[in-house]
């Protein structure tokens, strides 16, 4: 189900000013993305694209996303921004209260969260439709954002075939 306003009042993926409207974003872990580059941290976007990210427990980070700034985003097909941002609003204050637990309660459970409230395409969103969500649909922020992504893991498979050359 979409839920639309007017096309023309979407603001558009703005890369330079770090600005995602009604987006997934993505960035690498330190040490854990350099040996699975599928593994990282997301957040979510208002519809002036500000990202939120549940970063720690009883924490969500605004316009400061952990680990940096995004290197993978996926753009959502949602245009009510009321509706959005509000549901943004609720994952956030909900996230706020909550321990944060690397396996089951991190930031891909917020951002679920999030897409369950606002019925994104009729909800059942979970840690691993998210993560396949942005693993198989999402692009680079530039080649910058492709290199900070695989970097960590390009050498430790390069450490790994010298040692065992």
């Amino acid at each position: 189900m979409k839920h639309h306003t007017k096309e023309n009042d979407k603001l558009p993926v703005e890369i330079s000013k770090n600005r995602y409207p009604y987006c997934i974003v993505w960035n690498p872990l330190p040490f854990i993305t350099a040996l699975f580059p599928f593994i990282g941290h997301i957040g979510i976007c208002t519809s002036d694209g500000i990202i939120h990210d549940f970063s720690a427990s009883y924490t969500v980070s605004v316009d400061d996303m952990a680990f940096g700034n995004p290197t993978k985003y996926v753009e959502l097909d949602f245009e009510n921004k009321e509706l959005w941002d509000d549901c943004i609003r609720k994952g956030d204050d909900e996230y706020k209260k909550m321990f944060h637990n690397i396996i089951c309660n991190n930031c891909h459970s917020h951002v679920a969260y999030v897409l369950n409230k606002a019925n994104f395409q009729g909800g059942g969103w979970n840690m691993v439709n998210i993560a396949s969500l942005v693993t198989f649909r999402s692009k680079y922020t530039g080649i910058g954002g492709f290199l900070k992504t695989y970097i960590g893991f390009v050498i430790v498979v390069c450490l790994v075939i010298w040692f065992f050359r």
